[in-house]
Parts: C-alpha cells; sequence; structure tokens
C-alpha cells in the first residue's frame, strides 16, 4: 500500500512512524509538491512498486502556489490522471480529502480554506462516479474557521502527533474498504 503526497505524508513517518511499523504501507510524500510533481513521479512512486492499494492525498501546495498558479480544475485533472493510471493497473485508489487550511504560514494571504472546501467537493463527486474510496479528514479535523485545530497543527497546515493519530483509523478504514472492492 503506497501513500502518495507531499509534506503531510511525508511528514508522517517522522510524527508517527509507529503507524508504518509492521505493515505493508510505503510512503511517498516529497515535501513541498504539487499534483503535477506527483502525476510525474507516480509511476515510478506507484505503478512500479505494484501495490493493491494507492491512498493519495494532494492539492493543498497547489492551492499554495507553491509551483505556480493552478486552479481548482487542474488540480483535479491531475488527482484524476493519477487515479486513472491506478486503475489502469489494476491499484485500487484511495482518495484523502484535503486538509482544511486556513492560511499558510509560507505564503500568507492567499486565503485558502473556500478552495480547500470547493476542491473536496469535487474530489467527493469524483469519487462518488468513479466508485472508489474517499476518506474526510477534513470534517474530523476542522475548526470553526474552517482551518487546522492548533492541537492538530503546528502550523495551521501540516498535523501534529495528535492531528495523525486523528487521521490514521480514518485511512485505515478507507484501506480496509478499498482492498473489500472487486
Amino acid at each position: 500500500i503506497v501513500f502518495m503526497g507531499n509534506s503531510i505524508t511525508e511528514g508522517w513517518i517522522k510524527w508517527r512512524p509507529e503507524f508504518f511499523e509492521g505493515k505493508p504501507y510505503v510512503n511517498r510524500g516529497i515535501s513541498g509538491q504539487t499534483t503535477p510533481q506527483m502525476l510525474l513521479r507516480f509511476r515510478q512512486d506507484v505503478i512500479d512498486l505494484k501495490p493493491s492499494v494507492v491512498v493519495i492525498l494532494a492539492g493543498i501546495n497547489d492551492i499554495a502556489g507553491n509551483t505556480g498558479p493552478s486552479t481548482i480544475e487542474i488540480i483535479m485533472g491531475n488527482l484524476k490522471s493519477m487515479a486513472e493510471l491506478a486503475s489502469s493497473n489494476h491499484i485500487k485508489v484511495v482518495f484523502c480529502s484535503v486538509l482544511p487550511a486556513k492560511d499558510f504560514p509560507w505564503r500568507p494571504g492567499l486565503e485558502p480554506a473556500e478552495k480547500v472546501i470547493k476542491l473536496n467537493a469535487l474530489l467527493q463527486s469524483y469519487v462518488r462516479q468513479y466508485n472508489l474510496v474517499y476518506v474526510d479528514y477534513f470534517s474530523a479535523m476542522v475548526n470553526n474557521e474552517n482551518g487546522l485545530s492548533e492541537d492538530l497543527a503546528y502550523d495551521g497546515v501540516h498535523p501534529t502527533t495528535l492531528g495523525y493519530s486523528v487521521m490514521e483509523p480514518l485511512v485505515e478504514a478507507g484501506i480496509a474498504k478499498a482492498l473489500m472492492k472487486k
């Protein structure tokens, strides 16, 4: 089972290494990456490993403009391409909602909250349409300002140990659901 993502995925192994120990989980998170960068490395980091499931958590860095301006539609196109590549290689897809974010410490003032909500809505619709699995971190972690609570993220974007402990049972249920699909 490959976890494909950015710094949130990469940081998981630092903050909660015990989550990966003794499990068939491979962490392929690379800090700062956007969906076009993930799409470029999808073959080597996912398909070539021949996993049964890929867990995709991506999009927040696109919203932050890490590799230049992007639209929600472009982000969705890249996510769809990853899902199509996985499915055509008999890899089950688990899409995770983008975590809530009120602001970015590295690019303040972009007001990402509404874009995150819109992207998650499009992602949920796509998952329903193609009978994929959706893991809803957003609902479990959002505060009253559509951001991450201080106890769940040390900078409003990246989870703390407690944040990952909220995510873990949700993703494990999603993986189990994906493995049951024919």
